[in-house]
């Protein structure tokens, strides 16, 4: 094999690594019963709280951001390190309560890739 050849082999693995530092997960919290609207700071507790449930003291400790809320849909793009995407996937899936009202989250689509969620144009509103 060249030399070149295995430069060009490490080089991709690295990019690799790299890009699935984080992933991604569009979600929607679901909440049968209507009534209010959780705001964005409200959103973000609700998932804490979830891996605070399943994981403890440890899963509320994991970081993870939310990029985007919609408040009139209830949809999140939420980012996580990938070491932490199975605890906090599991989390949102068996939350089914918060403050004594019935919720469920949907798991719409994942991804290592953001660019990947950014945009479903049959989704799309136009005001």
């Amino acid at each position: 094999a060249r030399p070149g050849g295995m430069a060009a082999a490490a080089f991709e693995r690295r990019v690799l690594r790299r890009a699935a530092e984080h992933h991604y997960l569009r979600v929607r919290l679901e909440l049968p019963d209507g009534g209010a609207r959780p705001n964005a700071a409200q959103f973000k507790q609700i998932v804490v709280s979830a891996l605070r449930e399943l994981h403890g003291e440890v899963g509320a400790a994991l970081p993870v951001d939310v990029l985007t809320y919609e408040e009139k849909t209830l949809s999140a793009i939420l980012r996580v390190i990938s070491s932490g995407l199975v605890k906090l996937w599991s989390a949102l899936t068996l939350l089914g309560f918060y403050q004594n009202r019935r919720c469920a989250f949907r798991v719409l689509q994942t991804s290592p890739f953001l660019l990947a969620l950014s945009g479903n144009s049959r989704e799309l509103v136009l005001d």
